[in-house]
């Protein structure tokens, strides 16, 4: 195994104001070796298909993948040519993720949140469409009367993945996709376990359950100072956690107290919050703050710190437990270098 089959690394993670720093980020993913760039896609100066797009022309090896993309906003037909562009115009390197997002997101949208229902029936129009059929559904994911691609790429269609954390998602990963994207703040442990939901729903389904990829996204700060450290560990994670149902979720993954998680959200901030997110309201040092607030020990389990040789060694027991690649998060790859050199010197 090399780090192109291991290691992959976000662009452009969390807000930003200049999505042109992606290439430079692109190039050092490619010159570190990575295997994979990610897109967590924020509608507002992060649209995924001009983002992919771009980095596809701007490099030459690395995979670009979609971590991830709604298909609550975008029509199966649109969900497919852009899936079929992408994997042309990168000779083959796109993948494409789902997710479901938050309740929140669909209730300011005004559109129908995604289903598990929904989304296996959306993987299936996809490659239904990618293999040149002509669709006709009315079902979960909505009615099209006739669906139909004219024009398909002589390359294969783009694996498509499905962002998971309960056992029902990592379920239908296994049974209707090609591999499953876990969220942040899971401990190795609970990887593991996602992992093995994962291959026995493939294996259930008929499916060889190796060929259903496990990425775990892991949050990295690796020879940071306190302040850098709270700012990608702690403050994403305060974020992240108050998110109702996905903070839940990952809490009941890690086998972690629930009365701790409900403790940490009594705070008189989030409390007043109402149903604003903190990530979206609250100040980075607000939620470095609250982060502080976290039982000992949650984010040392669930995240890669302090130094590379320590972090590559958190890194490495995430792929022991069961993960085929992993997502590094917090840093990006000009920051890697150090990193990338020990996991690399094992």
């Amino acid at each position: 195994m090399t780090i192109a089959d291991e290691l992959g690394c976000y662009v452009l993670p969390g807000g930003v104001s200049d999505p042109t720093v992606a290439f430079a980020e692109a190039a050092a993913a490619e010159d570190l070796g990575l295997g994979t760039i990610w897109i967590g896609e924020r509608y507002d100066t992060k649209d995924l298909p001009s983002l992919a797009g771009a980095l596809g022309a701007t490099t030459r090896r690395v995979r670009i993948g979609a971590g991830v993309t709604h298909p609550g906003l975008r029509h199966p037909m649109v969900l497919a040519s852009m899936g079929q562009t992408l994997q042309a115009i990168t000779g083959g390197r796109f993948l494409l993720g789902l997710g479901r997002s938050a309740m929140w997101r669909w209730n300011a949208y005004g559109v129908a949140a995604p289903t598990l229902a929904s989304l296996a029936d959306t993987a299936d129009i996809l490659r239904r469409l990618w293999a040149g059929e002509t669709v006709t559904y009315t079902g979960p994911a909505g009615d099209f009367p006739l669906l139909r691609l004219p024009q398909r790429p002589a390359i294969a269609p783009p694996p498509l993945l499905l962002a998971a954390v309960g056992p029902k998602t990592l379920a239908l990963a296994g049974r209707c996709f090609d591999g499953a994207i876990l969220h942040p703040f899971l401990t190795p442990e609970a990887v593991g376990r996602a992992a093995t939901v994962i291959r026995n729903a493939a294996e259930a389904a008929g499916r060889d359950p190796a060929a259903v990829r496990c990425y775990a996204a892991v949050v990295t700060a690796s020879d940071c100072s306190a302040d850098e450290t709270d700012l990608a560990v702690g403050a994403r994670a305060a974020g992240y956690f108050h998110v109702p149902g996905l903070g839940d979720a990952l809490a009941a993954a890690n086998g972690w107290s629930s009365a701790d998680l409900a403790r940490y959200r009594a705070d008189p901030v989030l409390v007043g919050l109402g149903d604003r997110t903190a990530d979206k309201h609250l100040s980075r040092p607000e939620l470095v703050r609250l982060s502080r607030t976290f039982p000992p020990g949650w984010l040392a389990s669930s995240a890669a710190t302090g130094s590379s040789s320590a972090s590559a060694a958190k890194l490495r027991a995430y792929l022991a437990a069961g993960a085929d690649e992993l997502i590094l998060h917090g840093s990006t790859a000009p920051q890697l270098g150090p990193l990338v050199d020990a996991f690399g010197a094992r």
